[in-house]
């Protein structure tokens, strides 16, 4: 960088460009020169592009692979004289019109009414993605490694998508108030915000129970065994994810064992699941931590184990699941809904032991993975973790009781999304099931 004042106004005009919805898509140069750059924006978007030459002075191969300072924009064709504009402006010379999309697929390259290469962009990502695809069959599971190389042929996958049984944007129904010495008043059920050493998951979960109307109530493991707090005084409780005991593996278990082999935190834990008027959600490592207490949740001895991910490695992703009929409250009205949610976990292989209890299972599964055409998958890295069925969610036969692997506290509201649907508005898909356990309170 020889003159701050370009990175400056180049700054400036990436911003007024966003601002104004201009930009659509960015990509810098600095790693492989602009071919590399338009080849990566082509697979992200699973789209051709027809790479223009023509004013670009010079070498071919040097105009294409140049990694000096530079960035790929793309905008409308309505906007590009509004761009050039722009760059005048600010004093940025450099600017020239370099591709355009096309739906072919393929990658092709042009001077003039010279066709200088052309190839799929399914090949050129299986060309860009081996060096990766190798090493993951020498690093991780090769099987898993394989099916995700091998879903870059499927140059029809349709992508992310969202089908709901339900309107996010609707506003819940009105809660019960209660009297309170002889006035009505709305008042918030409290539910436990449940850690151990090493969660990091509380203040998103919080946060999601606090906007569906609960007052949300920090409690670490430590309060339950010392006495300093009860769950008697809550309605539900919530155990989040994260690392409990640190990022050591059977971190959930190690969890469930500080309930199972201390008297008074087991009784705490035996008798709020034996009240009928309570509620329990388990996620990630929660999830792993709850699945090991089925022994004093009544209904819970068909739950899986959760064991480590068939990959072979932490899984932190965005894939899309299915909303299962069952009793849960937590799903109440979203059967059959399909929409991404976010995963991260090392541990989240739903393992049954047999084909009789995943069989017993059957009735009390919440959530599956599904693929990208709503089909319940096993294909890796469809399904993070290779979980049979595609099952990653479970509950109880009276619905109280919900364990899942998946994050929908991370996105509950539609800009905690990496992706979603124009028309939602304030709420994300997942704040309903939150919303569900208000309204089963009353």
């Amino acid at each position: 960088m020889d003159d701050a004042q370009l990175l400056k106004s180049f700054f400036e005009l990436m911003q007024r460009l966003n601002a104004d919805g201009t930009l659509l898509s960015y990509h810098d140069r600095s790693d492989g020169g602009v071919f590399v750059s338009l080849c990566e924006m082509s697979f992200a978007a699973h789209i051709g592009l027809t790479i223009l030459l023509d004013e670009l002075h010079g070498d071919t191969l040097r105009a294409l692979f140049n990694e000096e300072l530079g960035a790929v924009v793309q905008v409308r064709n309505r906007d590009v004289q509004h761009v050039l504009q722009l760059t005048q402006e600010l004093g940025l010379k450099s600017v020239q019109k370099i591709a355009t999309p096309n739906l072919t697929g393929m990658v092709e390259i042009l001077r003039g009414s010279e066709k200088l290469f052309s190839d799929s962009g399914v090949n050129l990502q299986r060309i860009w993605s081996e060096t990766t695809w190798q090493m993951q069959k020498l690093r991780d599971n090769p099987t898993c490694a394989q099916q995700e190389f091998d879903r870059i042929l499927d140059a029809a996958d349709p992508g992310l998508h969202v089908k709901l049984t339900y309107d996010p944007n609707e506003a819940p129904p009105p809660v019960r108030p209660e009297l309170v010495e002889g006035r009505a008043v709305l008042t918030r059920p409290r539910i436990a915000i449940l850690r151990e050493q090493g969660v990091n998951g509380q203040v998103e979960m919080a946060a999601a129970f606090d906007r569906a109307g609960f007052a949300a109530v920090d409690v670490h493991m430590s309060d339950i065994i010392s006495g300093r707090a009860k769950l008697a005084d809550f309605k539900g409780f919530a155990a989040c994810g994260g690392f409990s005991y640190g990022d050591v593996l059977g971190a959930g278990e190690g969890w469930a064992k500080s309930i199972l082999f201390n008297r008074r935190a087991r009784d705490e834990f035996a008798a709020f699941f034996q009240r009928g008027d309570t509620f329990a959600l388990g996620v990630c490592n929660g999830c792993q931590m709850m699945s090991n207490l089925h022994d004093i949740i009544p209904g819970a001895e068909h739950w899986a184990h959760f064991s480590r991910n068939q990959s072979e490695q932490f899984e932190a992703r965005f894939v899309m699941v299915e909303v299962q009929p069952s009793p849960s409250i937590f799903f109440n009205g979203m059967a059959g809904s399909r929409m991404p949610i976010v995963v991260s976990h090392g541990e989240g292989y739903a393992d049954f032991s047999s084909a009789k209890k995943l069989q017993a299972a059957r009735e009390l599964v919440t959530l599956r993975y599904v693929d990208n055409t709503g089909q319940p998958t096993e294909t890796y890295p469809l399904n993070p973790n290779g979980s049979p069925q595609g099952i990653t969610g479970l509950t109880t036969p009276d619905g109280r009781f919900s364990i899942m692997m998946p994050h929908p506290e991370r996105i509950f509201r539609a800009v905690q999304n990496s992706w979603y649907p124009r028309e939602w508005q304030e709420n994300g898909a997942w704040l309903k099931m939150f919303q569900n356990a208000r309204k089963w309170v009353g």
